[in-house]
This record gives C-alpha cells, sequence and structure tokens, in this order.
C-alpha cells in the first residue's frame, strides 16, 4: 500500500533553500543522516493536467488565505515574484528561494481533494 509520497527540489543552493523551509515555512523534519534534512509537507494532492509538449512536474504549496501569507512572508523578507493573478481555479504567485528559484504558492478555489 502506498504510504505517502516523497518531493525532491532541486536547487543550486540546497543549504540556503533547507534552512528556508525550516526557519520561513517553519516545516518540521528529521535529519535522514549525514546533516541531510527531509521536512514533512503540508497535506498534499496530485493532478494530472494534459500537455501538448514534453511531459514535466511542478509543486505548488497550497494556503487558505493568500493575502494573509504573503503579509506573512513579506515581514520576513521574502520575495514575492509574481503578482497574484486570478484563475479558474484559485489565486496564484509566487516566491523566491534563497537559491533564486521560484516555488508557486496559490490559495486553491477548487474542491480539495487532501482532506478525503
Amino acid at each position: 500500500m502506498i504510504s505517502g509520497a516523497h518531493v525532491i527540489l532541486y536547487s543550486q543552493d540546497a543549504e540556503a533553500d533547507r534552512a528556508f523551509i525550516r526557519d520561513v515555512l517553519a516545516f518540521p523534519g528529521v535529519d535522514a543522516g549525514g546533516g541531510w534534512l527531509v521536512f514533512k509537507l503540508p497535506p498534499a494532492e496530485v493532478a494530472v493536467h494534459p500537455t501538448d509538449g514534453p511531459p514535466q512536474h511542478e509543486f505548488h504549496l497550497m494556503c487558505d488565505d493568500l493575502d494573509s501569507q504573503l503579509g506573512e512572508f513579506r515581514s520576513k523578507g521574502v520575495e514575492i515574484t509574481r503578482p497574484v493573478s486570478e484563475q479558474r481555479w484559485g489565486r496564484l504567485t509566487a516566491i523566491r528561494l534563497p537559491s533564486g528559484a521560484e516555488l508557486p504558492l496559490y490559495e486553491p478555489l477548487h474542491p480539495l481533494a487532501h482532506g478525503l
């Protein structure tokens, strides 16, 4: 039986991004050995979208109140990299990780599967 999902983010500054996940996002974690941190994620969902291009994967964080979350991030000095856009399925933006990578964030307007 499947017991969970493991998401991998590839980073050009893994230590800084790990510290961001630990200190700014405040995700608890464990040392998987040798200082290799693995973090607990909030409840998750997976969706499969059609594409005409090559297959790819995306990772988005979800929140209940995007405006409040962005205010909290701004107070911690986190860069918001995209203006909030209103989509059919939710309100979308992104934040900057210390490595320079973007991490999308959205407030879903669709029914949620993670509580099933």
